[in-house]
């Protein structure tokens, strides 16, 4: 004998246990809401370049990922490219912008001399392929305070930067800027370090 089995139960069961695509969607949305915050936050951040003060390593609108992890488990170095969040004197002089970004040239300690159209770190003279043209400015003697950063534009004639306002505090970097993804005739990483002769 063959036995019948009720469906109409097992139908009704799968109905109740299915979730309105409302809350499926909901649910999608705000774990990646959570996941883009946490990684923007904490990780990394695209950043673009607003001026020409970076130039000729960066250009007006080129767009770059800005690393927040290695800071935490190592000192920043000479030669780093940073964005950091505006100093109290730039604060003063009404800086809008929420972040800038510089050249890590002076590190705690080091005294900076700019004179003769070079940059000289304890005396010694900075190799630099990276600017676009020698400095034009005498600066210094100065000795960058601990836990400070002193840092300056590629394009030293044309760059606000800690040779006018001063140093950057460390709780102020944000991150080291690592690769430019845009345009893609540029694409590449920024580790260019300046070498002393």
């Amino acid at each position: 004998m063959t036995e019948i089995v009720n469906q109409e139960p097992e139908k009704k069961l799968q109905t109740e246990n299915e979730e309105n695509p409302w809350i499926e969607v909901a649910q999608t949305l705000g774990t990646a809401i959570i996941l883009a915050f946490g990684i923007r936050t904490f990780v990394a951040e695209a950043r673009y370049i607003p001026s020409a003060s970076m130039e000729p390593t960066l250009e007006i609108n080129d767009r770059l990922i800005i690393e927040k992890i290695s800071y935490r488990f190592r000192e920043p170095q000479r030669g780093d490219v940073v964005v950091f969040k505006p100093t109290a004197r730039l604060i003063e002089e009404n800086y809008k912008r929420a972040a800038f970004i510089k050249r890590i040239i002076g590190l705690p300690g080091d005294k900076i001399e700019v004179k003769g159209g070079r940059v000289y770190v304890d005396d010694r003279p900075l190799q630099e392929k990276y600017i676009a043209e020698e400095p034009q400015y005498d600066y210094g003697p100065v000795t960058v305070p601990e836990d400070s950063y002193l840092v300056l534009g590629d394009n030293r004639n044309n760059s606000y930067d800690s040779h006018s306002w001063g140093f950057v505090p460390r709780q102020k970097l944000i991150g080291k800027a690592f690769v430019r993804f845009w345009p893609l005739n540029r694409v590449g990483s920024l580790n260019e370090k300046p070498l002393y002769q």
